[in-house]
């Protein structure tokens, strides 16, 4: 029995995609309700990508033109209404859901499962039916698939619908998609290296685990296979700020997202060269189309009230009595929608049932921030907004 706290903070996790969970006894638990978890995660996940390339270029209030930097790097209309671009998006989404269901099946897990982990991999959720998430399969082959399925979640379903009709071009040459698989390889390749110094696993296997897991916190999935809390230092700081940057906008992840990175790098870079030289003339470019000012500006003013959010929301939970790394890890994980956090308590192999109901509150508050990009709420709470 769930008390409405729980309850609530269960569903809102299951669609934001987060995954962090307070149920404890998964493996016992109805499969009508791992099944509701499961179809929450993939509702969630299709519908922030229609709301990203199909309604937030088209919102125009107060602050809500911030939205538009989501559409900014496809700006193309691939088809030529939103209700169709909708639609080919959804058909893209169940195709892939059905394939990824399909491979895990053949993999060996029973259709069930099969079919559930489908859902929440494709939309980079995470909820799992076992208390042990995917580690509990002990499937690398299963983990392989799965890889690959978080990867295609975090990539612009929108350059999917062009590769159907035979256009490769845009995936391939997106300098977010370059950037995104980048960051990929250089945080897999140096966990990989750190773990294996420090354990007599072999090569293959300690490639595998900490591709998983670094794959699954960098999209926001949130699956693990082995507590990467024990992995040291260094990798558990690099997982901390992997969960902040996300995949690709258009996609099913959350976090910053990347091009937001990309479009501040070139903002920075802009600016530096005119101290440097004033009377030169440096524009930002993004995908090789300069970046209009008032899109930097909107990227510039999201940062600030992400770091905002999640410094208020590590002092809320602190001054509920949660320890440094519980409150940190939790506002890190809750405004990302990453799922797991950090330590004993949220980590890998905890969960979010032992957290006072206060918190989960909180918490709840944050993923809906973090799955609404901050000022579809914020805004509500303006008397302007609803003075309009």
């Amino acid at each position: 029995n769930l008390s409405v706290a729980d309850a609530f903070f269960e569903s809102m996790s299951g669609i934001t995609t987060t995954g962090s969970t307070v149920i404890v006894g998964l493996n016992e638990a109805p499969p009508g309700i791992l099944l509701w978890r499961a179809l929450l995660q993939w509702l969630g996940g299709v519908g922030i990508i229609v709301m990203a390339m199909a309604m937030l270029p088209m919102l125009s209030v107060g602050g809500m033109q911030l939205f538009r930097t989501e559409a900014f790097d496809t700006p193309d209309k691939v088809l030529p209404r939103a209700a169709q671009l909708a639609g080919g998006i959804f058909a893209i989404y169940l195709v892939m859901t059905a394939l990824c269901a399909l491979a895990l099946w053949i993999s060996g897990f029973n259709g069930f499962d099969a079919i559930t982990h489908s859902m929440t991999t494709i939309a980079t959720g995470g909820y799992s039916t076992k208390d042990g998430s995917i580690g509990h399969f002990n499937n690398p082959v299963a983990e392989w698939i799965i890889i690959a399925g978080m990867i295609i979640g975090s990539l612009p379903f929108v350059y999917y619908l062009r590769v159907v009709r035979g256009d490769l071009s845009p995936i391939i040459h997106d300098s977010q998609v370059k950037w995104f698989l980048v960051i990929v390889f250089v945080s897999v390749s140096g966990i990989t290296f750190w773990i294996w110094d420090d354990s007599n696993v072999g090569g293959v296997d300690t490639l595998r685990n900490s591709a998983f897991n670094v794959i699954s916190i960098l999209t926001g999935t949130g699956y693990v296979t082995q507590d990467f809390g024990l992995w040291g230092g260094f990798p558990i700081t690099l997982l901390l700020c992997l969960m902040f940057i996300g995949g690709c906008a258009g996609s099913t992840t959350c976090g910053i997202k990347i091009f937001r990175f990309q479009i501040l790098a070139a903002t920075a870079q802009a600016q530096l060269s005119r101290l440097l030289v004033p009377h030169g003339v440096f524009i930002p470019y993004y995908n090789r189309k300069v970046i209009p000012e008032p899109v930097s500006n909107a990227v510039m003013g999201f940062f600030f009230l992400y770091i905002v959010c999640f410094a208020a929301l590590a002092a809320g939970l602190s001054a509920l009595g949660l320890d440094f790394i519980t409150a940190i890890s939790g506002a890190a994980t809750a405004i990302s929608n990453v799922g797991p956090g950090l330590g004993s308590t949220i980590g890998p192999t905890g969960n979010f049932a032992g957290l006072p109901d206060a918190a989960k509150w909180i918490l709840s508050f944050g993923m809906l921030l973090g799955r609404l990009e901050l000022f579809t709420v914020l805004v509500m709470f303006s008397p302007a907004f609803w003075n309009r």
